[in-house]
This record gives C-alpha cells, sequence and structure tokens, in this order.
C-alpha cells in the first residue's frame, strides 16, 4: 500500500509553519453536554483563504522548483483547493489555472478570480473538469497539484494532526471531513502514529459521497455529483486514485453520513452556539454529533471545523430556518 509517512507531514509542518495561521483549539460548552464528553474544536476555517487546504497548497509549492513555478500550477477544485492554490501562487510569484463544474457555487469562483487565477468553468461534474487540467498539462507544460491525491498535498493537510495531538495528548477520537480523502488520509497517518487506539472517524454528505461508496466497494468509483449544502465534499476520489483511497481505507475507523437537514442544523448550530460562519463541509463534524451519529465518545474528541467560505444570503436563509433541504432534488 502507498502511503504519506509521518517523515513526511513532520517535514511539511517545518516548510509551511511561517507561512499559514496557527489556527486555534476552542472548547465546545455546549457539544461537550450534549456528548457527555470534551468535545474540541480545531478552528481550521480561520486560514487565510477560509480553509485548511492552505496547508496543502502552501507545501505543494514551496516543494517546486524555481522552474516548475516558472511554469504555471493547475488543479481542478470545488473551490477551497483552488483558492488556496490561487493565493500561495501568487505569493511566491507563479500562476495558477484553476479548473471547476457549474455546481461550484459564485462566491467561491468570484474569489479564485480576485486572487489573479486563470479560472475555467468545465461540465457539470469534478470529473468534467478534470479533462480539462489534463489538456492543458499536455499542452500548456503546467504542473498539475490535485486538491488530494498528491502526497506533498497530503502531507500538508496531515500538519493538522501534529497540532491536534500536541494540544491534545490523549486524544480520543478525531472526527474529519471527507471528500477526495487528502485531510483525513493526514490527519489520520498522523494521529495514528502517535495515538495508535485514537479512533479517526470520516463524516460526509448522504447526496455523492464518493469516498465512502468507493470504501464500500472495496475499490475507487464513480458517483453521480449532486448539490449539497456541503459543496465542499463534492466531486469523485479518480478511478486511478493511488494514496487516498487506501489510506482512508487502513486508516478510518468509521465513516458517518449526513442528510441535508442535518448539515443544516450544523449551521445553525455553529452560528447559535459556536459564535462561529462555517460552510456545510466545514461543519459536518458538529453536525455529526448533533445527530447522535457518532457513538462511543468516552474522552477528548477533537472536531476539525475545515472551512467558511458559503455563500452569506444561503447562510442568512439557513440561520433563519428557511427550507434549503437538497433531498430529493437531482
Amino acid at each position: 500500500m502507498s502511503m504519506v509517512d509521518i517523515g513526511a507531514i513532520q517535514d511539511a509542518h517545518s516548510r509551511i509553519k511561517e507561512h499559514i495561521n496557527s489556527t486555534p483549539f476552542v472548547g465546545s460548552p455546549t457539544l461537550s453536554a450534549i456528548c457527555g464528553a470534551p468535545i474540541i474544536l480545531k478552528s481550521e476555517h480561520l486560514q487565510t483563504t477560509g480553509s485548511f487546504k492552505i496547508r496543502g497548497a502552501t507545501n505543494a509549492i514551496l516543494s517546486l522548483s524555481e522552474a516548475e513555478r516558472a511554469r504555471g500550477v493547475i488543479a481542478v477544485s470545488t473551490g477551497n483547493h483552488g483558492r488556496a492554490l490561487a493565493h500561495t501562487a501568487r505569493a511566491v510569484g507563479s500562476k495558477a489555472t484553476i479548473c471547476m463544474s457549474r455546481l461550484v457555487p459564485e462566491n467561491k469562483v468570484s474569489e479564485i478570480r480576485r486572487l489573479g487565477a486563470d479560472v475555467r468553468i468545465i461540465g457539470n461534474s469534478q470529473d468534467e473538469a478534470q479533462e480539462e487540467v489534463e489538456r492543458l498539462v499536455l499542452d500548456k507544460g503546467r504542473i498539475l497539484l490535485p486538491p488530494f491525491d498528491h502526497s506533498d498535498i497530503i502531507a500538508g493537510q496531515g500538519t493538522i494532526g501534529i497540532e491536534i495531538v500536541e494540544a491534545i495528548p490523549d486524544v480520543a477520537t478525531v472526527l474529519i471531513p471527507v471528500s477526495g480523502g487528502g485531510l483525513a488520509a493526514g490527519i489520520a497517518a498522523a494521529v495514528k502514529t502517535f495515538r495508535p487506539h485514537a479512533r479517526v472517524i470520516g463524516v460526509s454528505m448522504e447526496r455523492g459521497a464518493a469516498m465512502k461508496a468507493s470504501l464500500d466497494a472495496g475499490q475507487p468509483v464513480l458517483v453521480e455529483e449532486l448539490r449539497t449544502l456541503a459543496d465542499a465534499l463534492g466531486g469523485g476520489i479518480g478511478l486511478d486514485n493511488k494514496l487516498t483511497f487506501s489510506m482512508c481505507q487502513t486508516l478510518l475507523d468509521d465513516f458517518v453520513l449526513l442528510s441535508e437537514s442535518e448539515i443544516a442544523a450544523g449551521i445553525r448550530h455553529a452560528y447559535d452556539k459556536e459564535r462561529e460562519i462555517l460552510e456545510g463541509s466545514g461543519v459536518v463534524g458538529i453536525a455529526a454529533l448533533l445527530a447522535g451519529k457518532v457513538a462511543g465518545l468516552h474522552g477528548p474528541t477533537a472536531v476539525v471545523l475545515t472551512g467558511r467560505n458559503i455563500d452569506m444570503e444561503l447562510h442568512r436563509r439557513i440561520i433563519c430556518g428557511m427550507n434549503n433541504s437538497l433531498e430529493g432534488e437531482k
């Protein structure tokens, strides 16, 4: 099995620490009372670009040679990876090209453009947008830095796991949002190295969770990409997945899926009780706890809050209790 090991994650931690925010750990009295165990929130939504993705993007770009940076970097994205890549590329004098499907919310697209990236909107799925990425890699010589299935990306995201075990040495459970699996693979690799008995649980939405479908099938599979409040968790994992599928298969102890109404409840709780604005993908750990879908909590539980880049009109409607359910919609 191909793995990103703790040495690569520790190297990434040293490489990026001067370029990212050291995000806080915040105890949640409300969730702790509900769950009967200490719940500690890791606030990755407070990164410069509004999500954890800045870690992997920074590690990957800083690992390139000057000649490679001069060629420009390219990736497919559901929004947050593209924003992080555009931000970091501009900081080092490189150029980013980001390919996205029509399902990516406009607020994320416009922010990537603002950061100076060349934005391409292609098709109705991440897989269709990936075809444009592959064409530009061949035709223009761009350097491919995919959103999850890349050793430097995984190592960068895994630095969160190092910070978790440093801040919570007796951590018993870690809840991690899962899309393509780069975040889950990296954090799990770090946590399991230092706390092998800690449970690492992946969380995603019921509507199009490609990693969960692939784990159930025992191999990467195609899944229809659907609209969801957790839009950043959409997209496939790639039928030729080289790293994240096998790492998640080996390292994740459980996997939780959430309905759209449960995700909306998580967004409302984050705002009302934690005083935080979070996007649907960033709040799924909280939502899983509120829905009672994480059993056996017996010690400190770390919940990774991954992003805040939600359309604010959508956020207002959810907070006001308007009907935003996407269940049943194609």
